[in-house]
């Protein structure tokens, strides 16, 4: 009888630790080609307005220096026509969450370069200063507006909620 209350315990402590065991979270799946083109038709961006930076491998490059070293999933890059604007945006997933780290870190140092004095206006540095680069999970953004900062970056987030 005590066996068989043993094993009877030892059962049940197995399935516990299985129930208990540590759960990935699911992640979102995101279409961030879907996202920006939300963002697009919301604020009245087009073609003459904002450029497509992954269609020039050498300006990806000027931009964001080693980003395209990194091995992406999705990859949207968008900057103003005129540079004194700020309106810069990447979305992008990687493969992995180290991958997406990289990436930060490359995005990361765009706004500050921005911030510190790229962007060669007050005003628009001070705007590249308030940009954000958020991960979320394989997911990245980088988003530098000086009219809609606030406003894309919490879209951006509820995705992920």
């Amino acid at each position: 009888m005590k066996k068989l209350m043993t094993l009877a315990l030892a059962a049940i402590m197995m399935l516990g630790l299985v129930g208990c065991g540590s759960k990935k979270e699911e992640q979102a799946n995101v279409d961030l080609t879907g996202f920006y083109n939300s963002l697009a038709t919301e604020y009245g961006w087009d073609d003459n307005t904002m450029a497509n930076l992954t269609d020039d491998p050498e300006l990806l490059e000027m931009y964001y220096p080693g980003l395209s070293e990194i091995n992406t999933t999705q990859l949207i890059a968008k900057a103003p026509m005129m540079s004194s604007v700020v309106n810069e945006f990447v979305f992008l997933q990687c493969e992995t969450e180290e991958d997406a780290a990289k990436a930060a870190e490359i995005l990361q140092t765009r706004i500050t370069a921005q911030a510190e004095g790229g962007a060669w206006y007050p005003e628009s540095m001070e705007a590249w200063g308030r940009g954000v680069v958020d991960q979320q999970g394989t997911y990245v953004a980088m988003i530098a507006s000086a009219e809609y900062q606030e406003d894309i970056t919490a879209k951006w987030q509820a995705q992920f909620q």
